[in-house]
């Protein structure tokens, strides 16, 4: 009996180095797979995301993709889409523009553009935002055991497609030091919606990025993720929402906890270096394959 297999790499997203960064797992021509599934080989590689690639349905798009936990499917994800654009691009398929992609996913389409050193950068799709009520306040600082919240800059739910709680911290070392109880931040977070902590603060003028960031999971499985390009586009834009913005562009740091040393590139504008970007903010790093092969299906 022949087997059935489809293409498959990992890749680490947000770092050109193999084992650092955050891992994605992508499967290829995956039209036609169940949901069902997609989920059970996301439970398989027990990675963060899960995404796979399917053919467009929207005549605008490069191709499709969806994105799978271990616990179930979302409309968006960060490094999920810079991971699958840099693993679609190694596969040797041509982008319908150069230099530029268009990535059809449950949040609808996704814009792509072509950085500098091969980086790649999504432009962050739009985004909800509910301020967290005042009273809930004292249970975020009991929750995340820190009396170094920067209410100053209103925590907020900020919903793109992925819902992420966003709060600044004092420092980048305040957020290095988090140890949360994490029934206490779901209650907290699920009042505006979110399924995390997308927790930032700066570091010092001469440290490694413009914020040290973390993002901790309350919803689809308890944790700590790597790297995140969804909650650091949702940072992006709170900061610009709220006046906060540190100039044209930024960098962060994220895993740090983790041993992972993920660097995320921030552009607002024409800042990307692309020509049609005003209005947009765009949010870039490396991709690097670890695994290349193929995956058994029965």
């Amino acid at each position: 009996m022949t087997q059935h297999s489809v293409r498959f790499k990992q890749v680490d997203v947000f770092t050109s180095r193999p084992f650092k960064g955050n891992p994605l797992a992508v499967v290829f021509d995956a039209d036609k797979l169940s949901g069902d599934e997609m989920q059970a080989i996301a439970r398989w590689t027990n990675l963060s995301e899960t995404s796979f690639l399917l053919e467009p349905t929207d005549a605008r798009a490069d191709y499709r993709v969806r994105i799978f936990t271990t616990k179930g499917e979302l409309p968006f994800a960060g490094h999920p889409t810079l991971g699958t654009a840099h693993a679609f691009l190694e596969s040797g398929r041509t982008p319908k523009r150069a230099g530029r992609l268009v990535q059809e996913c449950g949040a609808g389409l996704v814009e792509l553009a072509a950085g500098e050193h091969g980086a790649w950068a999504f432009a962050a799709p739009p985004a909800r935002t509910t301020a967290l009520a005042a009273a809930q306040h004292d249970a975020l600082r009991a929750a995340l055991r820190s009396d170094a919240i920067d209410f100053t800059a209103t925590p907020c739910g900020v919903d793109n497609g992925a819902p992420w709680l966003v709060v600044r911290l004092a420092s980048a070392q305040a957020v290095l030091a988090l140890d949360i109880d994490y029934d206490a931040l779901e209650s907290v977070a699920a009042s505006v919606g979110a399924h995390g902590l997308a927790a930032y603060g700066p570091h010092e003028a001469d440290g490694p990025a413009t914020f040290e960031v973390r993002c901790l999971m309350t919803g689809l499985g308890k944790g700590e993720d790597p790297v995140t390009g969804s909650a650091n586009a949702a940072i992006a834009m709170l900061l610009e929402r709220q006046n906060r913005r540190p100039g044209a562009r930024y960098t962060v740091r994220q895993g740090t906890v983790l041993g992972r040393d993920g660097r995320v590139q921030i552009d607002y504008g024409n800042a990307a270096g692309v020509d049609d970007a005003a209005g947009k903010i765009w949010i870039g790093g490396h991709s690097v394959t670890v695994v290349d092969g193929t995956c058994r299906l029965d």
